[in-house]
């Protein structure tokens, strides 16, 4: 996770000084899934097209790309054990295909005490018949592509086949906060677009993309440059922190973008504060213009999270957490349970936008016009607005996007005709 806040410590002692807070529960999954059971394949693979410089046994070696490609898949009934948190955990030991090295990988100490907590999906089941969209989770900076596996099994579980690999820089395994970092993770996933062609349950017309923080930014410059993408849904995208990243790539035009886009914002204590002593790039990168504002041609749903900080859109991020760090970048008194009811509704909103969009599902369409009191959500937890697409461009410069034409459906929402 990239962090975009620096918290103050004296609140966090504070908050952890409280004896009930110290008790506050764990991270909990709180959405049932859908009509399928979920299968996992994890597949190793290269792109030769570009170069990486990984190590084995201390020795640096310079060689194709690599991308631990995880794929989460609707199937029948399984019949095998459901991954655990600490099956997600050992993944990272060799994330790079070298020699596994247990004993490097933090996670597996960071989530000890969710260890043995099971999740949905079973590995290597037969994938159910027919052909499903394709969705790619994009994770947050230098993450895990199992970072959110949660939402990547309950979306699996309503109908989509999901990929990810994780957050690497051009040449690293760290992501570097910049444009090459940006577009490694960008053709990272066209990449896996292009690699899921090749899967048996499929549907290459309907793709989206699914982020949080850091992927958000990434994952915009992908759906600018590959027209294969019909829909964006973003967890506080890192879009809306760095805008000069954004101008700085010169081919990135948010105005001329005509697909539909949810974007989920967190609520942040002492928010500019924060960012600017946090921050340690170049001040441009933070300058420019507002990538929401411009998105014009295209749907657009903002949803506020009122009481989520930006932590808290990740479900393995919640689960490492302990009572004082989770205080630490807590937002007034929503606590732990109030944390895992957020995040539910934001899966459930993503998945409701997904099948509007890709789906073209009219009971979808019409959650996302409703207020969200009148979908459910509790009050004061959740402020949403809906702005439709423009259908008439204000210059010709603005129609010249990545897709030619829109499909209306039902409840006002559209994306591009399939590529």
């Amino acid at each position: 996770m990239k962090p975009l806040g620096r918290w103050c410590l004296s609140m966090a002692m504070l908050l952890s000084a409280n004896p009930l807070r110290a008790q506050a529960p764990s991270f909990k999954f709180l959405e049932h899934p859908g009509p399928y059971s979920v299968g996992l394949k994890v597949v190793n693979q290269y792109d030769p097209s570009r170069t990486f410089r990984s190590s084995s046994k201390d020795v640096a070696k310079e060689g194709a790309r690599p991308l631990q490609t995880l794929i989460w898949y609707p199937t029948p009934a399984g019949a095998g054990t459901p991954m655990t948190v600490g099956d997600y955990a050992a993944l990272a030991d060799a994330e790079l295909f070298d020699n596994p090295h247990p004993e490097q990988n933090k996670w597996r100490s960071q989530l000890e005490a969710s260890t043995d907590v099971r999740l949905w999906a079973r590995r290597d089941e037969m994938p159910a018949s027919g052909h499903y969209p394709i969705l790619i989770y994009a994770p947050s900076d230098s993450s895990t592509p199992w970072e959110n596996a949660d939402l990547c099994e309950y979306l699996a579980s309503h109908g989509y086949v999901v990929l990810a690999s994780p957050s690497m820089g051009a040449s690293t395994r760290d992501m570097t906060d910049d444009l090459d970092g940006i577009d490694a993770q960008a053709r990272d996933i066209s990449f896996l677009i292009t690699y899921a062609k090749t899967l048996s349950d499929t549907d290459l017309s309907k793709v989206a993309v699914v982020s949080w923080s850091w992927g958000g930014i990434s994952s915009l410059f992908a759906a600018a440059r590959d027209p294969r993408i019909n829909a964006l849904a973003q967890m506080d995208g890192s879009m809306r922190y760095f805008p000069g990243l954004v101008k700085k790539a010169g081919d990135i035009h948010p105005e001329r973008m005509d697909i539909p886009l949810l974007f989920f914002t967190a609520e942040y204590p002492n928010l500019l504060e924060d960012l600017e002593d946090d921050y340690k790039g170049p001040p441009a990168d933070r300058v420019g213009p507002n990538v929401l504002n411009a998105w014009i041609h295209g749907d657009l749903f903002t949803v506020n999270m009122m009481g989520m900080a930006h932590g808290q859109f990740g479900s393995m991020i919640q689960r490492r957490k302990s009572a004082q760090s989770f205080a630490a970048d807590q937002v007034a008194d929503y606590g732990r349970d109030d944390a895992n009811t957020s995040h539910a509704w934001v899966a459930r909103y993503i998945l409701n936008f997904l099948n509007a969009s890709l789906k073209h599902d009219a009971a979808a369409a019409a959650f996302l016009k409703r207020t969200p009191v009148e979908n459910g959500v509790p009050k004061h937890f959740m402020a949403a607005k809906f702005r439709a697409a423009q259908t008439t461009p204000t210059s010709q410069s603005e129609t010249a996007t990545k897709s030619s034409s829109k499909e209306p459906l039902t409840g006002g929402i559209a994306r591009p005709a399939p590529q």
